[in-house]
């Protein structure tokens, strides 16, 4: 499976904040959407970094609340892996798994597509073995 299938069951809507914008503004947007990420990004296109969850949190056992005054810009991880529609799955998983990183955005021609989360991909695993599971199952019980 591809990348572009699990865009097409979870939306391709991506939240994003400005460089400038203040931690404190990030961490209300986080709750807001109930999201662990945001794309750091001056025109909603081009993408300037990630801010996640771990990158506040780090940031305020550092700084304590000054961190929440801080820009976006300070915190964003600004070296970002990022993926294309006909990445395959697996392929993200393995990103995922050796960069450590939850969060991959999607692009098309250069251009901010989506964004996929690790909770996506376990979505989708999860529902793929179900349907496995349920496909033997039947199987089993009536082979003809």
């Amino acid at each position: 499976m591809q990348v572009s299938v699990l865009l097409q069951n979870k939306g391709s809507d991506v939240v994003s904040v400005g460089p400038d914008a203040s931690v404190a503004k990030v961490v209300a947007v986080l709750a807001e959407h109930r999201i662990g990420a945001v794309v750091v990004s001056a025109d909603g296109s081009h993408i300037d970094g990630v801010l996640s969850e771990r990158d506040v949190v780090r940031a305020l056992s550092r700084d304590g609340g000054a961190a929440l005054e801080r820009p976006a810009r300070d915190l964003m991880t600004s070296e970002v892996f990022t993926c294309q529609p006909d990445t395959t799955v697996e392929e993200l998983m393995s990103l995922m798994t050796d960069r450590r990183i939850r969060h991959i955005p999607v692009l098309v021609e250069g251009s901010l597509a989506g964004l996929v989360s690790i909770g996506d991909v376990v979505k989708d695993r999860i529902s793929s073995l179900e349907h496995e599971t349920k496909v033997l199952h039947d199987y089993i019980a009536n082979p003809y």
